[in-house]
């Protein structure tokens, strides 16, 4: 299912060649799968989890930085949650 926001779709289609198991593509077809959208999904998936883990090791030390003001100073907002 293409997600209404997906930064990574583009709603253009592009034909590729790919090399699959023989036994993984006859039995896909014969349970009526669709190989073309199983095999998007799975890269748009990888992709994202790739992309975050880039951003997760590039970000890190601000990200470090920024829990140990958190352990150093507690939360900022802390006062708001009785409201």
């Amino acid at each position: 299912m293409l997600m209404k926001h997906d930064p990574i779709a583009t709603g253009k289609r592009k034909s590729v060649n790919m090399s699959l198991d023989t036994g993984i593509v006859a039995a896909a077809r014969e349970a009526g799968l669709n190989l073309s959208q199983i095999s998007e999904h799975a890269i748009r998936q990888a992709t994202k989890v790739e992309q975050e883990r880039r951003w997760k090791e590039e970000n890190r030390e601000a990200i470090e930085g920024w829990n140990h003001w958190y352990e150093k100073n507690g939360d900022p907002l802390a006062h708001l949650r009785s409201l």
